[in-house]
């Protein structure tokens, strides 16, 4: 079957031998282990990875994919989702109690959003291996200070252990996107979080509110919810900017509001 790119979908597929064998060697499976591909396109990593586990759940909204991965010798072991990514619900998959191991090149139309979805079954994931553009990487592991430290950052370290693996380059996709990629590794906090929190939804609010305006200082970004006094009190320095903040303070902050 002829296969045409689709650029709705974002399709950059990995074609590189040597970084497909160095991500299976970092993933390290387990026959046994429950894993689940997002996107598995062109079965770069879905062919190899079939021959080490028992089976393998794939979810691919492409229906040209779905039909060519049917065709394959390995398809045997697939169980395949045609689904939208980000209305997939993985508790359709762990149903036993098993943790499920997630990886995949991740579109970068949609790899903000994904990363969000992937919070609402962080207690059902044993870990994530994902391919994303290096600017969404770079903000996933920003710290305070850092031009990329923003809520995204925030949100995900509160949830994730998080590793830039290694740099992929651009030459090792096709079609060859513009930008480079990062193999980045992700660890749910299941048992203890490092942050004591009482409410995620009131630091999700307290940090989109700081940084839809960032270049404000946080008294004027937050001045409908918190006062001057309640900032100095928490020994919060109101005059600087959203991304001065520690994610600690961010969530003391929250843990106040929540009283």
């Amino acid at each position: 079957m002829r296969f045409f790119f689709k650029r709705k979908f974002s399709q950059n597929f990995l074609h590189d031998r040597n970084i497909i064998q160095n991500i299976i060697n970092f993933i390290n499976f387990k026959f046994k282990d429950k894993c689940i591909e997002i996107g598995p396109g062109l079965a770069a990593l879905t062919e190899p990875i079939c021959k080490l586990v028992e089976k393998l759940y794939v979810v691919e909204i492409d229906k040209t994919i779905v039909e060519i991965l049917k065709k394959k010798k390995f398809f045997n072991k697939l169980i395949i989702f045609k689904d939208d990514i980000l209305n997939f619900n993985f508790d359709k998959i762990s149903k036993d109690g098993d943790l499920i191991r997630v990886f995949g090149n991740i579109p970068y139309n949609i790899s903000t959003p994904l990363l969000m979805h992937l919070i609402k079954f962080y207690n059902i994931i044993k870990d994530i291996y994902i391919m994303l553009q290096k600017e969404v990487a770079d903000r996933l592991s920003a710290c305070p200070g850092n031009k990329n430290y923003g809520r995204l950052s925030i949100i995900m370290q509160y949830y994730y252990k998080i590793k830039n693996v290694f740099t992929i380059s651009s030459n090792s996709f096709y079609p060859k996107p513009k930008v480079q990629s990062i193999f980045v590794f992700l660890k749910p906090y299941i048992n203890k979080k490092p942050y004591f929190l009482k409410n995620v939804d009131i630091l999700s609010l307290i940090t989109k509110l700081a940084f839809t305006q960032r270049r404000k200082c946080l008294y004027n970004s937050l001045s409908a919810i918190v006062s001057k006094d309640d900032l100095l009190k928490l020994n919060i320095q109101p005059f600087l900017r959203a991304g001065d903040i520690s994610i600690q303070q961010y969530c003391d902050l929250a843990n106040y509001l929540s009283k």
